[in-house]
């Protein structure tokens, strides 16, 4: 299938997904939300991006678990740490020389502090969680980290992202501390275009955007 199409098919099948989630689960829902985001990693593979191909493939896994039954959540994050694990070798590959600018850390540590705050609001609610939790966000917390010292011109990739970890803050939220207003349509959106902006943002940078 040509770059374009595939990301057509996973732009057109999100946004199926995102109007019908009122009426989640139903027939088909599930290969929805897989479909949203394993064109991207087919793009990525074809490509010639095999670590992106990778995360993106990772991840995709991680929402059809987590959509299957709720017994899968364990499996679903780690499904997204490995996802973020291989994003950030991914990314290391772009970092250019020299240390951290003044700008670039004040970003960093932001992230940090978010996360930090993130897992110590959540942490009385987790239980045996705890530790998988924890786990995960430090994982994503170095993925976006990661994202950050790219210090691409272009802002997709670090973008993209934050937009995930916001994404998952807000389905951490909701999860261990209560409900959040709008949640499915919330944590959708970030992610769908999270996971876009790391896409996207990556190809550009390696060259491997010209067909799309």
């Amino acid at each position: 299938m040509p770059p374009r199409m595939l990301l057509g098919l996973s732009v057109c099948a999100s946004l199926i997904y995102f109007v019908t989630i009122p009426w989640h689960p139903f027939p088909g829902s599930v290969a929805l939300k897989g479909l949203s985001v394993a064109p991207l990693a087919v793009l990525a593979f074809v490509s010639g991006a095999p670590l992106l191909g990778a995360g993106l493939a990772f991840g995709s896994l991680g929402d059809v678990l987590l959509d299957l039954r709720p017994g899968l959540f364990v499996f679903g994050l780690g499904s997204f740490l490995i996802g973020h694990l291989i994003y950030i070798a991914a990314f290391r590959r772009l970092w250019p020389g020299g240390p951290a600018e003044g700008r670039e850390r004040i970003r960093m540590l932001a992230v940090v502090a978010f996360s930090g705050a993130f897992v110590g609001l959540l942490w009385p609610g987790l239980g045996d969680l705890a530790i998988p939790v924890a786990l995960y966000v430090a994982a994503i917390t170095a993925m976006v980290l990661a994202a950050i010292r790219t210090r691409l011109p272009e802002p997709w990739l670090a973008a993209g992202a934050i937009l995930f970890l916001f994404s998952d803050a807000v389905l951490g939220m909701n999860r261990f501390r209560g409900p959040v207003p709008y949640r499915d349509w919330i944590v959708w959106c970030t992610y769908y275009l999270g996971q876009v902006g790391i896409a996207l943002g990556y190809l550009r940078a390696v060259g491997g955007h010209s067909r799309v």
